[in-house]
C-alpha cells in the first residue's frame, strides 16, 4: 500500500514537473516571439523617424530655397545692395549665437534677417533710387516698408517670428526709429541684433556715395553711435573678432555666387 502511495506521489510529481517544464518552454518560445515582433517594431519605428528627419530637412530646405528666391527678387532691383540680405543674416546669426540667444535655434530669425526689406517693393523706383535726399513726403512713403513688408508675410505659417524683424528692424534703443517708435526691450530682441547686424554690413560696403571702411573702423564707429543700439547686443558683438567677421563676408560672397 505505501509503496503504490509513492508511486502515485512519484508519478504526479513527474507530471507536474513535465507540465512545469511544458509550460516554461512555452513561455520561451512566447517570449522570443515577443522579442522578435518589438525588434521588428524598433526597426519600423527608426525607419519611420528616418523618413520623417528625411521630410522635415527637405521641408526646411524648400522654405529656405523660398526665401532666399524673395530675398533675391527684392535685391535685384539694386545693384549696389546685391547679397546684402545674405551678409546681414550671416552677421545676426553669428551675434545671436555668440551671445547666447535663442535666436540662434530659430530658423524662422533667419528668415527675418533675409527678408526685412521686402517691403520695398512696394516703393516706386524714383523714390527707392533717388540720389539725393528725400522729401518729406518720399520719406514718409519710405518709412512704410516695414510695414507693408509685414504685411506681405504675416499669411505665411511658417515665417512666424520672421514678421518681428521685418517691422522692426528700423526701430532704435533710444526710441527714435520707425514706424512704431519702440524704445529698449519693447524692440523684439530679434530686431535689435538685425539693427546691428544692418549697420555692420552697411559700414562695410561700398555705395555710390562712399567707400565701404574696415571692419575695425566700423566697431568704432557703432560705438559711437549711442542710443541706436542694445547695449547687450553690442556687448556680444564685441565677442566676435575681425577675423571672424571678415571669413563671415567671404563666406556670404562665396555662397551667393
Amino acid at each position: 500500500m505505501a509503496q503504490r502511495e509513492q508511486q502515485v506521489i512519484g508519478g504526479s510529481l513527474e507530471s507536474e514537473v513535465a507540465a512545469l517544464q511544458e509550460a516554461l518552454d512555452r513561455h520561451r518560445v512566447e517570449d522570443a516571439a515577443k522579442e522578435r515582433q518589438l525588434d521588428r517594431y524598433a526597426a519600423e519605428l527608426r525607419a519611420t523617424s528616418r523618413r520623417e528627419r528625411h521630410r522635415a530637412r527637405e521641408l526646411d530646405d524648400s522654405y529656405m530655397a523660398t526665401v532666399r528666391a524673395l530675398s533675391n527678387a527684392v535685391e535685384a532691383r539694386d545693384a549696389y545692395t546685391a547679397h546684402h540680405a545674405e551678409r546681414v543674416a550671416a552677421f545676426g546669426v553669428e551675434i545671436a549665437a555668440v551671445s547666447g540667444l535663442p535666436l540662434s535655434s530659430q530658423p524662422e530669425i533667419e528668415f527675418g534677417f533675409l527678408l526685412h526689406d521686402v517691403g520695398k517693393v512696394a516703393v516706386p523706383d524714383a523714390i527707392l533710387f533717388k540720389p539725393g535726399r528725400l522729401d518729406a513726403t518720399e520719406l514718409e512713403i519710405m518709412r512704410r516698408h516695414p510695414v507693408i513688408g509685414e504685411e506681405i508675410i504675416a499669411g505665411i505659417a511658417f515665417l512666424g517670428p520672421a514678421t518681428e524683424v521685418v517691422r522692426h528692424h528700423h526701430e532704435r534703443w533710444d526710441g527714435s526709429g520707425y514706424p512704431d517708435g519702440l524704445a529698449g526691450e519693447e524692440i523684439p530682441l530679434a530686431a535689435r541684433v538685425f539693427a546691428l547686424a544692418d549697420a555692420l554690413d552697411a559700414l562695410t560696403s561700398d555705395r555710390p556715395y562712399r567707400d565701404a571702411v574696415t571692419i575695425a573702423q566700423a566697431r568704432r564707429i557703432l560705438h559711437q553711435s549711442p542710443g541706436h543700439f542694445d547695449p547687450a547686443v553690442l556687448d556680444a558683438f564685441e565677442q566676435i573678432s575681425d577675423a571672424r567677421l571678415e571669413e563671415i563676408r567671404r563666406q556670404s560672397a562665396d555662397e551667393a555666387i
